[in-house]
């Protein structure tokens, strides 16, 4: 299985993401976002977090209008499988792979703490390692996390089991409490959580090994 990790100017988690899928028996590349074809075989993508471009402009907004997610577009869009955290989730609602915007933290300060997620549903590559209902903790470091869509988007999330993660205790003003959600497909994931940051126990905790082995395990399958 083969992973790609894409790198912006100002990607600051590209390595934890890598580690985190060596870690669960994937292949890495390292792309750079110059770059305008991903490499051979690649089965996913992983869109870091970080500050891209230094969040000028809208956070994500340059990023996504960079050549190499002119690929990941093309990927996503044969049926490949993207993960997009924190700013990757960002970059990723810019593109129009997933619904909805990233805006202020509705307490107008930066969040960094790890919080406790309820897992929504474990219908998709990324979230069969767990149960639907499964208590999780997974850092969280964001000044625009608070996840926003129109009534008629969220109906249609909600109705197609596409809320991947809910937090416990919202710590962002993110509508119903939102903390990722899944493409129509089920095969993109956008969360502002870092389950990356979630894969060693001498940094606080492990519950994100499920969420990578599951999908790594997934992908050799197929």
């Amino acid at each position: 299985m083969r992973a790609a990790v894409i790198v912006f100017p100002g990607s600051n988690c590209d390595r934890d993401m890598a580690v985190a899928l060596k870690a669960a028996g994937a292949q890495v590349d390292m792309v750079w976002h110059k770059d305008a074809d991903l490499p051979d075989g690649c089965d996913l993508v992983a869109v870091p977090g970080g500050f891209s471009f230094g969040d000028y402009l809208r956070c994500g907004a340059i990023a996504a209008r960079s050549p190499i997610c002119r690929a990941v577009r093309r990927h996503a869009e044969r049926g490949g499988y993207v993960l997009g955290v924190c700013n990757g989730f960002q970059v990723l609602t810019e593109t129009g792979l997933l619904p909805g915007a990233l805006m202020r933290n509705a307490a107008l300060k930066f969040v960094c703490k790890t919080v406790d997620l309820k897992v929504e549903t474990s219908n998709s590559p990324f979230t069969q390692g767990y149960n639907a209902g499964d208590s999780v903790g997974f850092p969280v470091a964001h000044h625009d996390g608070n996840y926003t869509v129109d009534p008629d988007q969220l109906a249609a999330l909600e109705g197609d089991a596409r809320i991947a993660f809910r937090y416990s205790s919202n710590p962002n003003g993110s509508v119903a409490d939102i903390a990722g959600v899944l493409s129509e497909n089920r095969r993109v994931l956008g969360m502002m959580p870092h389950p990356e940051r979630a894969v060693d126990a001498g940094h606080g905790g492990t519950d994100g090994q499920a969420l990578f082995r599951g999908l790594v395990g997934q992908l050799q399958k197929a």
